[in-house]
């Protein structure tokens, strides 16, 4: 049994829940083309995400990424990874739902906490609390990641194969998100 993407799969969540990773394993197994918005949004503006924010803010960094998503949405079907505030922005949402489908990968504080403190790239934790600030935006974003059209749970023992194999699984019970497709 082979299976086709019919719609974009866009992975939502907090940083540090996966979605590159996975997104990536899920892309593999689908034989679909991934993509990254935060790598798109990098190579557009030249700089990384971390210059883009010292440089110009967050509020340009959102207005660009919208952009980027929604011409990602419009230009194919792929599987793409977000950054983890794109889906807090309701008109990243409204494209989502036209063109995609959305999968948050729901991670606890803790777990989240243990893979991005060492990360020198997360310029949201740049902060004198880095875990505190980390609880707030997590306890901001979850009802709105709740919004998502699926959500799939992680744990630390799960691998990104079986996080993928998880993902899929969901996606076959939305039948206008993956189609079967007779192989040879």
């Amino acid at each position: 049994m082979i299976l086709k993407i019919k719609k974009t799969i866009a992975f939502v969540g907090m940083m540090g829940a996966g979605k590159t990773a996975v997104g990536r394993a899920v892309a593999e197994k689908l034989q679909a083309r991934f993509l990254d918005s935060d790598s798109e949004i990098e190579r557009a503006a030249n700089m990384s995400i971390a210059e883009i924010f010292v440089r110009d803010g967050e509020k340009f960094f959102r207005d660009r990424e919208a952009q980027i998503i929604r011409r990602l949405f419009e230009n194919e079907k792929c599987v793409l990874s977000t950054g983890g505030g794109a889906f807090i922005n309701a008109e990243v949402r409204d494209i989502m739902t036209t063109y995609g489908v959305s999968v948050w990968l729901k991670v606890d504080l803790d777990l989240l906490w243990l893979r991005v403190k060492n990360k020198e790239s997360r310029p949201l934790l740049k902060t004198n609390d880095p875990l505190g600030s980390l609880k707030e935006i997590y306890d901001a974003r979850q009802q709105t990641y709740a919004l998502a059209d699926l959500t799939v749970e992680s744990g630390k023992d799960l691998s990104i194969d079986a996080m993928a194999d998880r993902v899929i699984d969901a996606l076959v019970a939305k039948e206008l998100i993956l189609e079967v497709v007779d192989g040879l």
